[in-house]
Order: C-alpha cells, then sequence, then structure tokens
C-alpha cells in the first residue's frame, strides 16, 4: 500500500493495518528461516510497510497529545 493512502486512514484502520502487517511479517519470517521463500525482498518490504504504519500511528497520536496540550494551556 502506498503511503498516500495510509496517510489518509484513521487510527483505528491503521491499527487493523498493522495487526495485517505484523501477521505477514512473521509468516514471511518463518518461510525465511525454514528456506521456502523464494525471495527475501518480500520479508524486507513487509517490515518496511509494517515500519511506515507504525510510524503513522505515532505522528497521529503526537498531534493528537499536542492539540490537547494547547487546548490546556489556553
Amino acid at each position: 500500500m502506498e503511503l498516500s493512502e495510509l496517510r489518509q486512514l484513521a487510527v483505528p484502520d491503521l491499527r487493523v493495518k498493522e495487526r495485517e502487517a505484523r501477521e505477514e511479517v512473521f509468516k514471511l519470517r518463518l518461510k525465511l528461516r525454514t528456506n521456502q521463500l523464494e525471495s527475501r525482498a518480500n520479508y524486507i518490504t513487509a517490515r518496511r510497510d509494517l515500519a511506515r504504519i507504525l510510524t503513522l500511528i505515532r505522528e497521529h497520536s503526537s498531534s493528537a497529545q499536542t492539540i490537547a496540550a494547547d487546548a490546556r494551556k489556553g
């Protein structure tokens, strides 16, 4: 999934994508360790996708905390 598509999703939707990505990384890691994975690039891509999703979740939570802090100040 492209980054621009992920940015349009809300946090609950990103959590679902995170769960799916973690499952995919687990399955690919298992195949990699048992020498059943044809291309290691698939595993690397899956890990990067998971990292992107986690980064977006953190961005959303940090921006929400900033907004809450600003509301308390003013």
